[in-house]
């Protein structure tokens, strides 16, 4: 769509009624005329949904601005057309099309495959529903040029999504988004809206079965020991969130020889309305609950979910004195990482060949495993277009075995025959060690308490202040970067680095909390920095080329880290879709004194509200 921005809203409103030939959201975009509704036209039409490295996610209703059936041709067009024109042989190869359970998924599915047709791909698709690491699964398998996963993962019921992958598997990353966004903007004239017709055209070839078979096989190196599987007796309650997943979690279940779930039923069967949760994320605090009590009822000791498209995993424990341990991203991230290494030392592969990573606002504990036991590690920008990307460099570069991957928002990445987070992988690899856990006497917590002892102890706060106003998180930023008002004089000691390239003078504070800070990386100006508390100048001239950071650096957002003497790391960033100014926030203790470490993070919280946001004088 050209340039909206001056066009009046009565005019943009024609115009999609002349585009639009879904009655339902027609409908809806002429009661608005009829109405006179200003404000909710601009809502809907004035600025187009964007498109980037997530792909596409908003609500589901009328408009430029939402995911519909007009919005969804469009992306597939321009999407469409940009693959064609980067990817040699790209129709050929073909493109993989997934979709979940939500509201007008499976329309929106075969609108994709409809658009891609029309320039002449071959399509491989899931016609019934998937979840979706069974995507990138298949693009990799087959060789194909990219795929479309439409889901909203556990986003609200109203919400749906458009993810794509590229050739080799994974999500995309930049600048390939600003590609697609802007073939999607040469193509924004839909052009064809018949998806039933796919249903008898030759160049579509349905894949449910064969790449579920196929997946099912490649997992099947992640099996440790089939007899202990076999034999346990251990028992435990899953749900799927109202989600896809428990189709897929029996089948893989039966090919690890792992017994049978005990499912919450009312949560069993796909609902787009996700009627028993407030919020689909197995992830939020109450999730949990319905499964937590079937468990106390059948006197079970162990609750597993996965999220509505099973690319997430989530698990919980009863533990001695009858409590429920939910486990967080980053402990259930620990768990996995050293099941992981014992079964690829158990499978001969040498451990200085292992790779393994998560994203820099998850716990350092898996820096500190590499550390000790030798395995390659790195860390990313969140998310798994870096995670996996990265894996796969490694992989491709250094000729590591990609063994584990993850992210703290429960995101687990097993093995490498997903270039993504797979919750179902993930659900038999953690119930496969419960399996060997049990017939030891053990429990799951106990096998994190070993974690612990070995490698220190580790405990994190992840939390953020509402800041609606954008000037001022700012404001609040600049404070923390360059001092108060850009001076040196607001009573805090601070760091005098130079940038003449840059026309500033970078003024971060020496010490939070009273704790020496040894580290910082800002991702917006460009600067990085370890061993800051061992500096014995006063000034210091930094050059263009000087401490430049190994991520990449985005001017529009904000991103810092400072690390802590003491084992503190404190990551403060803006939301990309939520007026929050998020902070994540861990304290190590090498000796597992767990008084001590949260006595830190406790001083370090208090730091952040008070000398970083000063959150009562922001009224935050």
């Amino acid at each position: 769509m050209s340039d909206s921005t001056h066009v009046s809203i009565y005019k943009l409103a024609e115009r999609w009624l002349a585009e639009d030939k879904d009655p339902k959201t027609r409908a809806q975009i002429h009661a608005l005329v009829e109405a006179k509704d200003k404000a909710k036209l601009e809502a809907l039409l004035r600025y187009p949904v964007e498109f980037g490295t997530a792909g596409l996610r908003a609500r589901m209703e009328a408009g430029y601005s939402r995911l519909n059936q007009l919005t969804i041709i469009t992306a597939s067009q321009g999407l469409s057309a940009f693959v064609q024109r980067e990817i040699p042989n790209a129709c050929a190869r073909g493109v993989v099309v997934g979709h979940d359970h939500r509201h007008n998924s499976d329309t929106f599915a075969r609108l994709t495959v409809r658009a891609f047709l029309d320039r002449g791909f071959k399509v491989y698709f899931y016609p019934g529903l998937s979840f979706t690491p069974q995507v990138p699964f298949a693009v990799k398998q087959l060789g194909a040029a990219c795929g479309v996963m439409i889901t909203a993962s556990h986003n609200p019921k109203d919400d749906n999504g458009y993810k794509v992958y590229w050739e080799n598997g994974a999500q995309i990353k930049p600048p390939l988004d600003l590609g697609i966004s802007q073939c999607i903007e040469e193509h924004s004239l839909p052009k064809n809206w018949d998806f039933e017709s796919i249903a008898s055209d030759g160049n579509v070839e349905d894949i449910s079965e064969s790449m579920l078979d196929a997946y099912i096989q490649a997992t099947q190196v992640l099996v440790q020991d089939a007899d202990v599987n076999r034999n346990t007796r251990l028992q435990y309650v899953y749900t799927p969130m109202h989600g896809v997943g428990a189709p897929f979690a029996e089948r893989i279940l039966e090919a690890f020889d792992l017994p049978k779930f005990v499912p919450v039923a009312e949560q069993l069967a796909p609902n787009p309305d996700f009627p028993t949760v407030s919020f689909p994320n197995p992830e939020e605090k109450g999730a949990l609950d319905m499964a937590k009590s079937l468990a106390d009822k059948m006197d079970i000791g162990l609750v597993v979910a996965n999220d509505p498209d099973a690319d997430r995993f989530a698990a919980a424990e009863k533990q001695a004195d009858g409590t429920w341990l939910s486990f967080t991203g980053d402990q259930l991230g620990t768990i996995f990482a050293a099941a992981v290494l014992e079964n690829m030392r158990n499978k001969g592969v040498p451990v200085d060949k292992v790779a393994m990573a998560n994203s820099t606002v998850s716990s350092r504990m898996l820096e500190a495993m590499a550390a000790k036991e030798g395995f390659r590690y790195t860390d990313t920008l969140t998310g798994f277009k870096w995670i996996a990307n990265e894996l796969a460099s490694m992989q491709k570069d250094q000729g590591c075995h990609i063994g584990f991957g993850y992210e703290e928002a429960i995101g687990y990445m097993v093995g490498s025959q997903v270039l993504d987070k797979d919750g179902v992988s993930a659900l038999a690899v953690f119930l496969q060690l419960a399996a060997r856990l049990e017939s030891q006497g053990k429990r799951v917590g106990d096998y994190l308490e070993e974690q612990y002892a070995r490698y220190g102890y580790f405990v994190s706060s992840n939390l953020y202040f509402i800041c609606p106003d954008p000037a001022k998180t700012n404001r609040i930023f600049s404070r923390i970067r360059f001092g108060e008002d850009g001076q040196s004089n607001d009573n805090v000691e601070r760091t005098n680095f130079v940038r003449t390239h840059a026309n500033d003078v970078l003024r971060y504070p020496k010490t939070i909390g009273g704790f020496p800070v040894s580290y910082i990386r800002d991702l917006t100006v460009g600067f990085e920095m370890r061993n800051v508390d061992k500096l014995t100048t006063a000034s210091m001239q930094v050059g263009e080329s000087d401490c430049v950071p190994t991520f990449p650096v985005s001017k529009s957002s904000h991103m810092i880290t400072f690390e802590t003497r003491n084992g503190g790391r404190i990551t403060m960033r803006t939301s990309g879709t939520e007026p929050k100014l998020k902070y994540y926030l861990e304290v190590r203790n090498s000796d597992n004194d767990r008084t001590a470490a949260a006595a830190d993070l406790q001083t370090i919280v208090r730091a952040i509200a008070e000398e970083l946001v000063q959150a009562q004088e922001n009224g935050l």
